[in-house]
């Protein structure tokens, strides 16, 4: 039977993984120190950053299974569950990890800018593959926040280790955009799939049932967390995904207003909207003409 843990606490963590706590907020962990463990089911009231340095099973992270391999960053936020599958046997856990709690964030400038981190909302195909000298940077800051833990607690503590994971997150940031960048073989051809997604979208009866599209939805069509593919089509079409949705909306909108007679209201509910206005809206906002003048005009 699949074992199940819920750590709740920076202390149940590191007793899991044969550490001791020196901080109640905040660990980095060498796995190599814990003991042989098989699959289990993991559930998180803490920010996790994994380094994975061993194959370990299938990683499942929601429904999907992560993209990852020796060196690569997993990141987990809190209230997430994180599942090692077909992995019968017992294995040596080995790798580093940065855990803290939420409330280690309280008063500091990455409390305030956590949410901007996008990568805790990455969850299949998204893992972030290190090359040598990234990999080595990661582990400078971990030291560095490991050595801050071997300290006495002050009124600096909390400062300092803040500002370091916030450092840490910038440098995946940055490492992100470098594999938007390097992955383009694996990313390649993404917008071509969200083109023809939308075409077979506004040619079905998905309009009528479920109205139009989210990103959410074409997200989950193509197999990506939305997070991730929001940033994916910035980068490789240098507009986001829901004005991407949008700008297909109106080319349908003129296509079907241009070349037919149907009413306003009739376009409108073949496109999804609930009232023919909100289209009306929707369309001079975008286009500086009412469909109706739309029509007329050409």
């Amino acid at each position: 039977m699949e074992k199940e843990y819920h750590f709740q606490s920076i202390a149940e963590y590191n007793a899991f993984n044969n550490h001791e706590t020196n901080h109640p907020l905040v660990s980095v962990l060498d796995f190599s120190k814990a003991k042989e463990r098989t699959g289990s089911k993991m559930y998180f009231d803490l920010y996790c950053v994994f380094l994975k340095d061993v194959k370990c099973g299938d990683l499942k992270y929601g429904r999907q299974y992560y993209d990852y391999q020796e060196g690569t960053l997993v990141f987990i936020s809190p209230g997430q569950i994180l599942e090692v599958e077909n992995k019968i046997d017992y294995y040596q856990p080995v790798g580093h990890g940065l855990v803290f709690h939420p409330d280690m964030l309280l008063g500091t400038n990455l409390g305030k800018t956590i949410g901007e981190y996008g990568f805790f909302s990455y969850n299949t195909n998204e893992a972030l593959h290190l090359s040598v000298k990234e990999r080595q940077l990661v582990l400078d800051i971990f030291s560095k926040i490991n050595v801050e833990l071997q300290q006495s607690v002050d009124k600096h503590s909390r400062k300092v280790i803040a500002s370091s994971i916030e450092l840490l997150f910038n440098y995946c940031d940055r490492f992100y955009d470098r594999q938007f960048i390097t992955r383009e073989i694996v990313n390649k051809g993404v917008i071509d799939q969200f083109e023809a997604l939308l075409n077979s979208y506004f040619t079905s009866e998905k309009p009528y049932t479920i109205g139009f599209p989210s990103v959410a939805y074409c997200a989950d069509q193509l197999h990506f967390s939305t997070k991730y593919f929001g940033d994916l089509v910035k980068k490789e079409s240098g507009t986001t995904a829901q004005e991407y949705i949008q700008n297909k909306i109106i080319e349908v909108a003129k296509n079907k207003i241009y070349g037919s007679t149907k009413t306003v209201s009739e376009i409108a509910q073949e496109l999804g909207f609930k009232y023919s206005q909100h289209f009306s809206r929707f369309f001079k906002q975008r286009v500086g003409l009412t469909p109706n003048e739309f029509r007329t005009l050409n």
